[in-house]
């Protein structure tokens, strides 16, 4: 199955990414069938070098079937090539994941019973 997807390059702490065609079995820096343009997340959503794409070959690449990933369906939704996708909705989010309770039910934790080590007697 083709996708449409990202490939990370850059230096630490300093992403730039690659919009690529490739194959969903290669690894996500590794092999693919062409670039479609590039996407700086540092850079303010204002600028116009944050995203460069290939309109064009996009278009072509969704007409064999290629399937975007969520991430990039939200780019091409900024840039007008797709409807941009419906946000999500999880309230839990702002929780942190230690704090969050499942199903609003907190369970007590169940304390297993501490066995003492038997103390042999000396033999006479």
């Amino acid at each position: 199955m083709l996708k449409i997807r990202l490939s990370m390059g850059g230096a630490k702490k300093r992403p730039v990414y690659k919009i690529v065609v490739a194959d969903s079995r290669f690894p996500r820096d590794g092999r693919f069938i062409e670039k479609l343009g590039s996407f700086n997340p540092l850079l303010p959503k204002e600028k116009k070098e944050r995203i460069k794409l290939e309109s064009e070959r996009v278009k072509h690449w969704l007409s064999k079937g290629a399937r975007p990933t969520v991430r990039v369906t939200r780019i091409l939704g900024e840039v007008n090539i797709m409807p941009m996708p419906k946000p999500g909705n999880n309230p839990q989010k702002a929780i942190p994941k230690k704090d969050r309770k499942k199903d609003g039910k907190e369970e007590p934790k169940k304390e297993a019973p501490k066995q003492e080590a038997k103390k042999e007697e000396p033999k006479k």
